[in-house]
């Protein structure tokens, strides 16, 4: 019965009473919205046009008598497709070389340890200008991408439209997905190797002493208390790569915030603009907290508390 005590954790208990502290922060808050937003509308001399934002979200098609995506939802969808698949690649890649980076082969080490200090010391504008002008025009011309893409039946072509970019600009969105991939690929092996070696040793022991491979160990043991911790760093670094999407905007890639730029220096409308492509990314981000908080549950359901 001691040993069940000195075993169980220590409970938490959360006060959830309104304290002065609080009520002076939230009415400091209060105060400093009012007074940005009386700048705003009275010390800058700006004239707000709100009214004029959702046609760049939707408009109507006359000629096809029908509702058609806009400037910035057409760059909002490029912006998820960008994140989607960078997310999906990057997480393969930091998978692959966070378990070179626990390997018992020096080579394998070798080779994630350099993947890793070079991405992660290189700034990432570098690496995309590097990228656009290798691969998209050096490697993509000989591997002849742009022409299997336009020379696709128009089923095919619809599909790649759909699914990653235009047969036009194909290579250069596969330049800045690599990038991006590779990018946020050595911060996700980071997290990879660290949710793995954090793992007791005893665990390692425990089923090596029942005849367990390396790889089954991982698979049926270490790794699913890996995951557990992997998560919730994890889960910023998706957030982050939806953020860092942004950066391909200087290769002319059409995601958010270059539909933004070009929408804004066409319009002049910079606050309604910046303002309604900010709240784009929080609906990116937010949704993608909410879903990685339902998925910890789902993993913690069952366990003892």
């Amino acid at each position: 019965m001691d040993n069940l005590k000195c075993r169980r954790r220590p409970l938490i208990i959360f006060n959830r009473r309104i304290s002065p502290l609080d009520v002076v922060l939230g009415l400091l808050l209060f105060l400093t919205a009012i007074y940005i937003f009386h700048r705003l509308s009275s010390g800058l001399q700006y004239e707000w046009r709100w009214e004029l934002i959702p046609q760049y979200l939707f408009r109507f098609d006359t000629t096809e008598d029908r509702w058609v995506l806009n400037t910035l939802t057409r760059g909002f969808l490029n912006t998820i497709r960008l994140s989607v698949w960078g997310t999906l690649m990057a997480s393969i890649i930091g998978v692959v070389m966070g378990l070179a980076r626990i390997s018992q082969r020096p080579f394998r080490r070798m080779l994630g340890g350099t993947y890793v200090e070079l991405i992660r010391n290189t700034p990432p504008l570098v690496l995309i200008f590097i990228f656009y002008f290798f691969v998209s025009d050096q490697l993509m011309p000989v591997l002849g991408v742009q022409a299997l893409a336009e020379e696709a039946p128009p089923a095919v072509q619809k599909l790649l439209t759909v699914l990653l970019a235009p047969p036009s600009t194909l290579p250069a969105f596969l330049s800045a997905l690599i990038t991006l991939s590779l990018f946020e690929g050595a911060y996700i092996t980071e997290i990879v190797r660290a949710g793995i070696q954090s793992v007791e040793n005893g665990q390692w022991e425990a089923s090596a002493a029942l005849g367990l491979s390396r790889s089954r160990q991982l698979i049926h043991v270490i790794g699913p208390q890996a995951i557990r911790r992997i998560l919730p760093p994890l889960s910023g670094q998706f957030i982050s790569t939806i953020k860092d999407s942004a950066i391909v905007s200087v290769i002319s890639i059409q995601e958010l915030t270059f539909q933004g730029m070009e929408l804004m220096a066409a319009t002049y409308l910079t606050f309604e603009i910046w303002i309604t492509i900010t709240l784009l990314y929080l609906l990116l981000t937010l949704s993608c907290s909410l879903a990685v908080e339902q998925l910890e549950r789902f993993l913690n359901r069952g366990r003892g508390h």
